[in-house]
């Protein structure tokens, strides 16, 4: 996703009267939002959007963690933290030792959970709950005092709904209303967070999901509730009774479903990040307009090679192909730095072949994908689907190995490969660098704790065994051992170079599919991985 958070500047709503009450100006904000949405969304379809996100610094920021003004605040020790460049201010790579502790990216030490009660919510919180809600589903609005109300329940449960209020009301009394109500529900001190200067919505939900604290029953529906007053075409992720779906770590990405048919080759009426489908490709003297330091996600399917410019998949974000005789949906998560290519035709007789696509939402920071023909949704790291029909068949969809290199090894190493056209074959206009250091500072949305044995964005190259063990592999110092001569070899897993970047075999020389992405997103999707050092 290109949009970290959607927060209503002030002053955006409409002119309000002297007696339009708060409960009525906080119905005119959610429509202002939704407005909001669908312009930003909209805009996602020209080349000219995907500029830096600048950064919202909210007044009621205060203290960093370990300050004067919380000398009881944990910190990280600073005799195991090391200071990693280019992976945002203050940054650490914590000791592995270390790891007892929970921390952020930013090496923030999330304080202990809260006590949570188990069985339904009290009476009087369902009922503010009720109130809040039907306010936003009808010009009654609601006010910041009864969602600070909700505190009064003490179940810390709750703060999963306000997290949830505070991803479309990030400024305004209903913020003020859902940060005190945190606060007194969890005794959380979000301000001493870093990453709260940035934003109050993702410190909320970063210790939410470090906690794993419970959701209290029915959460889901009030989620469906909310959710789909944005974009209706999500009721079908929320219809079926089987899902596999945790909605607590589902949030908005800042963009609206793309539903368009295959083929559709027009922006989405109300705005997506549009799937390219069936793109046209070149050669390499056609694909000469690329520069040759230019990354690439490259696949090799039967005898054919093709590369993927990294630029134009950070505007399409999936592709839709076929290769080597073979169907293939392409996923590339923008914020996980993970190019995933999937056998979408490896599915049983008599079911149609998924067609992927973006719904615009995110678990932990990774895309959701889903699939257009029967609304499935995908884990997108994984390939299994987790909801819908095709969830019910035990759809898991095999993925092929994708080479993430520059153009210019790609092609030497294989020069019959063919490249994604200059205009995607749709007569479109790239830049180069679309995102331009958008996540330079570390993680722009929710991902609770962090693995310290590796910075955040640093990339590396994961596989599965096939008892299930993920393995892990830093590509800079894995790439710069085998230049070297070197053997990079673990739990059986042997690395090697093509065309500049890796592939993977087992001990019997046969291929393991693999790709990279940051360590964060891999490692939260893929726990306790084996995690190999030069």
């Amino acid at each position: 996703m290109r949009f970290r958070f959607f927060a209503p500047p002030i002053g955006a709503a409409p002119q309000a009267s002297a007696s339009r009450t708060t409960a009525q100006r906080a119905t005119v904000q959610l429509i202002t939002a939704l407005l909001a949405i669908t312009l930003f969304a909209a805009a996602c379809a020209t080349a000219d959007t995907d500029a830096p996100i600048p950064d919202t610094v909210p007044a009621t920021a205060t203290s960093a963690p370990g300050s004067a003004d919380d000398p009881d605040q944990q910190t990280a020790p600073a005799a195991t933290s090391t200071s990693v460049a280019g992976s945002g201010d203050g940054a650490v790579v914590l000791d592995p030792r270390e790891k007892g502790a929970l921390r952020n990216h930013l090496g923030y030490s999330f304080p202990l959970p809260p006590e949570v009660p188990t069985g339904p919510l009290s009476q009087s919180a369902i009922n503010d709950l009720e109130f809040i809600w039907g306010g936003l589903q009808s010009e009654v609005g609601f006010s910041g005092l009864v969602v600070a109300r909700l505190a009064q329940s003490g179940d810390a449960r709750v703060a999963w709904v306000l997290s949830d209020l505070l991803r479309f009301f990030q400024f305004g009394d209903i913020a003020d209303g859902a940060l005190s109500a945190f606060q007194s529900l969890t005794d959380a001190r979000v301000t001493e967070d870093p990453v709260f200067t940035r934003s109050p919505w993702q410190s909320v939900t970063d210790h939410l999901l470090a906690w794993d604290l419970p959701a209290f029953d029915g959460y889901a529906e009030y989620k469906e509730r909310l959710f789909t007053l944005v974009e209706p075409g999500w009721q079908p992720f929320f219809d079926d009774p089987g899902s596999e779906i945790d909605w607590r770590i589902v949030s908005w990405g800042g963009v609206l479903i793309d539903n368009r048919q295959l083929g559709d080759t027009r922006p989405c009426p109300r705005g997506c990040i549009p799937a390219l489908d069936d793109p046209a490709v070149t050669d390499t003297s056609g694909g000469s307009w690329y520069p040759d330091d230019g990354i690439v996600f490259a696949v090799v399917l039967g005898d054919e090679a093709r590369a993927y410019p990294r630029h134009i998949m950070e505007i399409h974000e999936m592709v839709n192909d076929t290769l080597g005789g073979r169907r293939i949906g392409m996923p590339y998560c923008t914020l996980c730095g993970s190019a995933q290519a999937y056998l979408t035709d490896a599915v049983p007789d008599g079911v149609a072949v998924p067609v992927l696509r973006t719904s615009g939402l995110l678990s932990r920071s990774n895309k959701v994908m889903y699939d257009l023909v029967t609304k499935s949704v995908f884990n997108t790291f994984t390939g299994k689907a987790i909801s819908g029909p095709l969830r019910e068949q035990g759809i898991v969809l095999p993925q092929a190995t994708v080479v993430t290199t520059t153009w210019g090894e790609w092609k030497a190493a294989h020069p019959d490969t063919t490249i994604v056209a200059q205009d995607g074959g749709i007569g479109r206009q790239y830049p180069l660098d679309p995102l331009g250091g958008r996540d330079d500072r570390g993680p722009i949305f929710p991902v609770g704790d962090v693995d310290g044995r590796l910075s955040v964005h640093d990339q590396v190259f994961g596989v599965v065994l096939d008892d299930g063990t993920p393995v892990a592999f830093p590509v800079a110092a894995a790439v710069a051992a085998l230049e070297d001569g070197g053997t990079v070899e673990l739990g059986g897993v042997t690395l090697h170079l093509d065309g500049g970047g890796l592939r993977a075999v087992d001990a019997a020389g046969s291929e393991i599919d693999g790709h990279q992405s940051f360590w964060f997103a891999w490692s939260q999707f893929m726990a306790d991985t084996l995690l190999w050092e030069p």
